[in-house]
């Protein structure tokens, strides 16, 4: 962690101290998507400092953009392998295709988790329809025993459940008294939170999960840190409740991920999760070469993105430093 970014985890902006230093800030960082008109996310996991969040390996938070200006999103079909997508929208439209054969759209308070198991192909593109895009798109890494299973996708639509100063959706896992009935391979929680102007709430929370709050909208202390937009909070297992403090005069938006901490070492590259160099080299062959391992997305109307060069040197697993 920079120096810069150790200041932010053990002072405030008014440079008081932070009374909670049990919270880990990771901010974000801009990565442009590619294009003529390319479309920017903010990343806040993977980092240097943390490369998993329970099972969480992978999160990226963009917009509100205008499609008028960025071109919105246009993702041509593309492979995944040895992890699950979570697509979770604040405004707007997504199309989705696979070669699973499912075509869903993404919608704002609908989840989509798609699993690629050993081998799937699929295709995002903003539906005309769509002027102002935001939301998160969020990995999962699939742990060894699972990681090449079949193929499979699931949608679903959570009603709000009340807080005591705000609502949630859970996505994944269990919350405020609600359960998603989507299914995943380990332990994990995905849930939008929505906190009143100056509300505070406690959740009740697993301890055996970390836990990751995504600032979207609103001044947040996490605990007793302060947290702004883009930033992700980290805290270490072992508490059973979370306090969240929303100190601005507006709604505040959050997304609260959790899961028993991932104790394999994996390779992210592109859109590949393996175990080492070698299963990554094979996946890229495999998808330049049209293998059936992906299978075919129908209906986008464009080619397949082809795979970048890889780099020079072999590729090292990486886990988070306990």
């Amino acid at each position: 962690m920079s120096t810069a970014e150790t200041d932010r985890v053990q002072t405030d902006r008014a440079g008081t101290p932070a009374a909670d230093p049990r919270v880990e800030v990771l901010p974000a960082r801009d990565v442009p998507l590619g294009g003529p008109r390319a479309m920017t996310v903010r990343r806040t996991l993977p980092q240097r400092s943390r490369t998993t969040i329970g099972a969480w390996c992978f999160v990226d938070h963009y917009g509100p953009d205008d499609v008028a200006t960025t071109g919105g999103m246009d993702v041509a079909p593309h492979p995944h392998t040895g992890l699950q997508t979570v697509s979770w929208l604040f405004t707007g439209e997504i199309e989705h295709r696979d070669s699973l054969g499912v075509h869903a759209y993404v919608r704002p308070g609908e989840v989509n988790l798609m699993t690629s198991g050993r081998g799937i192909a699929h295709s995002e593109v903003s539906t005309p329809a769509t002027t102002v895009l935001h939301g998160v798109q969020l990995w999962v890494a699939l742990p060894e025993e699972h990681r090449h299973t079949g193929r499979d996708f699931h949608h679903h639509v959570p009603a709000p459940a009340a807080l005591d100063g705000g609502e949630a959706r859970v996505f994944l896992g269990t919350l405020a008294g609600d359960t998603s009935p989507v299914p995943t391979f380990t332990p994990l929680l995905g849930a939008e939170l929505t906190l009143r102007p100056h509300a505070t709430v406690t959740l009740d929370v697993d301890p055996a999960f970390e836990h990751g709050l995504l600032v979207d909208s609103g001044e947040i202390r996490l605990l007793d840190t302060p947290l702004h937009p883009a930033d992700l909070g980290y805290v270490a297992p072992g508490r059973r409740t979370l306090t969240l403090t929303n100190t601005a005069g507006t709604d505040a938006r959050l997304v609260l991920l959790g899961g028993t901490p991932f104790e394999e070492q994996i390779v992210m590259w592109w859109n590949f999760i393996g175990r080492s160099h070698e299963d990554i080299v094979q996946a890229r062959e495999e998808w330049q070469a049209a293998a059936d391992r992906f299978g075919a997305v129908t209906g986008y109307p464009g080619d397949r993105l082809p795979a970048p060069e890889l780099p020079g040197i072999p590729l090292k697993p990486r886990g988070n430093v306990r």
